[in-house]
Formats: C-alpha cells, sequence, structure tokens
C-alpha cells in the first residue's frame, strides 16, 4: 500500500472515531479524545519513517499553558515548539524554570521556541532572547528580523550554542518572503544559522518546498507544516492532506536527506477550536510515515 493511501485510510480512522462521537452526542471534547487514541494506535510516535512530527504551539494560541499543554497530550505528540504566548520572555527565571517543567512533567520536549523577532540591533536587545531561549531548554529559535541583526545574532548563536532557524513569512515579508531568501542570507554564516521553512508561506512565494528542503540540507533546521487549498492565497489554509501541498513527496525528500529536525504542525485556522482539524492533520501525516517505513512483515 503506497504511503498515499495509507495516509487516506489513517486520515479516515480519524474522521470515523469522532464522526461516531458527535453521532452519538458526545461532547466534542470527548470525541476528540476518541480521535486521538485512534491515531495513536494507527501510528504511533515515533514512526519507523525517520520524520518526527511535533507541535507549533502558536496554533493553540488561544489557550492558556495548561491547556495547551494538555490538548498537545491529546494530539499524542511529544515534541512542541514554544510560542511565547505560552512562555513568556518577560517571566523571571524561576518562572521559566517553572513553565518548562510543566512541559517535562506532561511528557513534552521542547525542541524549539518561536517566531521570536529580534527588533534590536543592539547587544543587549539579542542576549535577552538567548538568555530566554538557553533558560527554557531551546537548542533551537525559530527567528526573523532585518537582514542587518543577523550578523549580531550569529555572534550570540556561536557563543550561547543555540541555533537560530529563520522563518520564511511568504510575499508579505519584506526581509524574508521564501526559503531562498533565508538561504542566501546564511549560506557564508556560522552553521548555527539556518532555516525554518513554513511550506504554507514558501508554497505562496513560489518556491517548490520539496526542491528547497533538497537545497537547504544541513542549513534546515526546523519547518512549521500546513496546508493550502490554492497555494496563492494565504486564506486558503486547510487540513494537512485536504490541500494542494505535495507532503508525500516532501517527506520522501526529507527522509532521504536524513532530516535531523522536526515537523511542527502550525494550524493557522479555527483558533478557537483547533484541535478536530490537528487530529485530522496528524492523522493524514502519520498515514503518509507509516506507509514510508520499512515493512517488517516476513514473505
Amino acid at each position: 500500500m503506497s504511503e498515499e493511501l495509507f495516509a487516506r485510510r489513517t486520515f479516515l480512522q480519524v474522521a470515523a472515531a469522532a464522526g461516531a462521537g458527535a453521532a452519538l452526542g458526545v461532547p466534542r471534547a470527548a470525541s476528540a479524545g476518541a480521535a486521538a487514541r485512534a491515531q495513536r494506535a494507527a501510528a504511533p510516535e515515533p514512526n519507523g519513517a525517520g520524520v518526527r512530527l511535533g507541535v507549533a504551539s502558536y496554533s493553540l494560541r488561544k489557550f492558556p499553558r495548561a491547556k495547551a499543554i494538555e490538548m498537545t497530550k491529546a494530539l499524542g505528540v511529544r515534541w512542541i515548539n514554544v510560542k511565547s504566548v505560552h512562555l513568556d520572555y518577560d517571566l523571571t527565571p524561576e518562572q521559566i524554570d517553572a513553565a518548562r517543567k510543566e512541559f517535562t512533567d506532561a511528557g513534552l520536549t521542547i525542541v524549539g521556541g518561536g517566531t521570536i523577532t529580534f527588533e534590536t540591533n543592539t547587544d543587549d536587545g539579542v542576549r535577552r532572547y538567548f538568555e530566554y531561549a538557553k533558560r527554557a531548554g531551546m537548542p533551537v529559535m525559530v527567528s526573523t528580523g532585518a537582514p542587518d541583526v543577523m550578523p549580531r545574532v550569529e555572534k550570540f548563536a556561536k557563543q550561547y550554542d543555540i541555533k537560530v532557524a529563520i522563518h520564511n513569512h511568504g510575499p508579505e515579508d519584506k526581509h524574508f518572503p521564501s526559503p531562498y531568501d533565508v538561504l542566501k542570507l546564511v549560506k557564508t554564516m556560522d552553521p548555527h544559522m539556518g532555516l525554518c521553512m513554513d511550506i504554507g508561506h514558501a508554497t505562496r512565494a513560489g518556491a517548490d518546498i520539496v526542491q528547497a528542503a533538497a537545497d537547504a540540507g544541513p542549513r534546515l533546521f526546523d519547518m512549521h507544516a500546513k496546508d493550502l487549498k490554492d497555494g496563492t492565497a494565504k486564506e486558503s489554509q486547510c487540513v494537512v492532506g485536504e490541500g494542494v501541498l505535495p507532503i508525500p513527496d516532501l517527506f520522501r525528500q526529507l527522509q532521504k536527506q536524513r532530516y535531523p529536525g522536526y515537523v511542527n504542525l502550525e494550524y493557522e485556522i479555527d483558533e478557537n477550536d483547533p484541535l478536530p482539524g490537528m487530529q485530522r492533520s496528524f492523522a493524514y501525516m502519520r498515514g503518509v510515515l507509516a506507509g514510508m517505513a520499512p515493512s517488517t512483515r516476513k514473505a
């Protein structure tokens, strides 16, 4: 069975679990729990394809930290990229320690933070975010800022031994609309400087995301996953697997290049009730990866 067919079958299993709950009058949260259990049964993490799926907590921006942690666990995900709405920059060191413990106590690993904007081109202005990331245990800072601040960021990235993944934000971004705009900047910089490719924004900027992943190579530190029904329209974002983005081809490329980072779902729609769409997105992505995993069945 191809990974595409496997993905569709897993997607339908999860949709059926959620739909059955709704048909029986089960509250949506309970139905979502059933769907999450179906996902985990179909394709538990980690998968055998070598591509790791996580959550960008911006997807859950309308919910407080404790609820966002609960929802992430319900998705069967262990890796999370934390947005400042769930871990504020201005917390004291002790408060950051306590917040970090909330994530780890829930079985979640913080694999990055952001998007963090370097808005001030001064040592103090840049250092504060590295101090924050170090305290929070973030190995990668998904970031943006004007190109002229990035040499200073590079200096601190080396000093703190934290990778900086510059995020492309599509045609509206005057600095880094495409992954190639990031790669042009970082290609001669220290290896701590690289790319977080947002595949939706990259597509809208005209990039072939499969080729861009290959071209980025070791500079690809992080990825924000989403899907679009129209590859030119930001407003057409949809459940992953229901749009036009070539997710199976992209995952095959990541597998081929032994991508060491995470594919973090950044689900920007349905902000007040994102869990059902996120569940379906994970069902599809897990199905694709399960179809790519080496078969263990004997001939």
